[in-house]
């Protein structure tokens, strides 16, 4: 990933050094198993703590190898002496490839689960801070019914809520190393190796491999991170809606010092949300191709190789720098309840279209009657540019069906919260 995009703690974990650095704590882990088993001498794994990684030396050395873990081992073997005559015994290259990424995953997934958990928090806020702000639905684009705004954040933190539990769950299956040999058969030691070098680093082991764990789980990550991420996405639009000029309901912080356009000095763009559309798209780009990863020739071949080496860092990053950029916006955003009060009254009334409609109903109406009196008013109201609160007071038929009492109750717009905190009591909430 470029690093227009890269948190700083989160790229760390997929750089190359890094990598290698994990690799090496695998070859000493193995020699580790070997000598409890006493399949080499004591004191072998001890050798590989004076290990000097040079990512550049190792590069060097590929140029001529064009094999990366080839050049790793020569790289190492130069350093630990006779030693090496112990070093990748039984391995293959996806022993370390694999284990080290499941490795990788699991460390940044504790970085990601704990921005999410940092986002859920203040979205929490929000859905109880703007519980009783009352706004616009909207349902195809056009005006509703009356709505809480709090009830936006709540609705996204019940889904960041359960994709958290889905991916926190998920790591289980997603996070395994394999430690098998060439083609999965423990040809060279017995299932107990993977099982020490695997505990040792805090990851599962697959319960069988070829000569790779199967790429299911991968499928599974990335399409988990997509999710999160389309959710993201999916109030990042809600925001860039409100921000419209025409309807101004609630804008991403604008800072000082900031610039919105290089032509209009005006402009205040929803350029995060914007951003957080456009990195969702990576997103579940990546999630297809990790499943087309999952279909390899035999025991493995190596088309998911190249793929996997982009989607998976760059997946993990995107996702936390989304988590990060969104929580700023959200805790930083600036809600306007005077021009959702105005949209409200820009429709004229005809929102209250159906509690008029449910109130002649209770009275006797049949609700073809009842749909076909109201719609009519409706339609006048939006072709005459009149106010259907005074059509409806107006209006003979219902005048002698509903009292004034029933007729000012009905255009309480406060009325359609009125069961809002049973639903936040579902959250402990209220």
């Amino acid at each position: 990933m470029i690093k227009r995009y890269t948190p700083e703690k989160i790229g760390k974990i997929w750089q190359e050094n890094e990598k290698f650095r994990r690799f090496l704590k695998i070859e000493a882990l193995l020699c580790e198993a070997l000598e409890k088993q006493k399949k080499i001498p004591k004191g072998t794994s001890k050798k590989f703590s004076k290990v000097k990684i040079s990512t550049s030396k190792i590069k060097d050395i590929e140029k001529k190898t064009r094999h990366d873990i080839v050049a790793f081992l020569k790289h190492i073997s130069s350093q630990i002496g006779p030693a090496a005559q112990f070093l990748h015994r039984g391995l293959t290259s996806s022993d370390l490839l694999d284990t080290t990424l499941a490795w990788q995953i699991k460390d940044a997934c504790k970085i990601i689960l704990s921005d999410l958990d940092k986002l859920i928090a203040i979205t929490k806020k929000k859905a109880i801070k703007y519980k009783d702000t009352i706004c616009m639905a909207r349902t195809h684009g056009m005006h509703a019914e009356i709505y809480s705004f709090g009830l936006k954040f709540l609705y996204l933190y019940n889904d960041l809520l359960e994709e958290r539990q889905k991916l926190s769950d998920g790591l289980d299956y997603i996070v395994c190393g394999k430690i098998s040999g060439a083609v999965g058969t423990f040809a060279y030691f017995g299932p107990s190796t993977e099982d020490y070098i695997c505990k040792k680093i805090g990851i599962n082991r697959a319960k069988v491999s070829t000569q790779i764990v199967s790429r299911e789980r991968f499928a599974y990550f990335l399409f988990l991170l997509s999710l999160i991420g389309s959710t993201l996405e999916r109030f990042a639009t809600e925001i860039r809606h409100l921000h419209r000029t025409e309807v101004n309901e609630a804008k991403e912080p604008f800072y000082q010092g900031q610039k919105g356009s290089s032509a209009m000095p005006h402009k205040q763009n929803p350029i995060v949300s914007e951003r957080i559309c456009g990195l969702a798209r990576l997103l579940r780009s990546n999630a297809f191709a990790a499943s087309e990863n999952i279909n390899l020739w035999h025991e493995r071949d190596i088309s998911h190789s190249s793929v996997e080496r982009v989607i998976i860092p760059d997946s993990t990053i995107i996702i936390d720098y989304m988590l990060q950029k969104f929580k700023e916006v959200i805790s930083r955003i600036n809600v306007n309840s005077k021009d959702m009060l105005r949209n409200i009254e820009l429709n004229r009334g005809i929102v209250y279209s159906q509690k008029v409609l449910t109130e002649l109903m209770k009275k006797g109406l049949s609700r073809m009657e009842a749909y076909d009196l109201v719609q009519k008013i409706s339609l006048g109201v939006i072709n005459n540019n009149s106010s259907f609160k005074e059509e409806v007071y107006n209006n003979k038929k219902i005048k002698n069906i509903l009292a004034k009492k029933t007729l000012d109750k009905i255009f309480n717009p406060y009325n359609y919260l009125s069961n809002i905190d049973k639903i936040y009591k579902r959250f402990n909430l209220s």
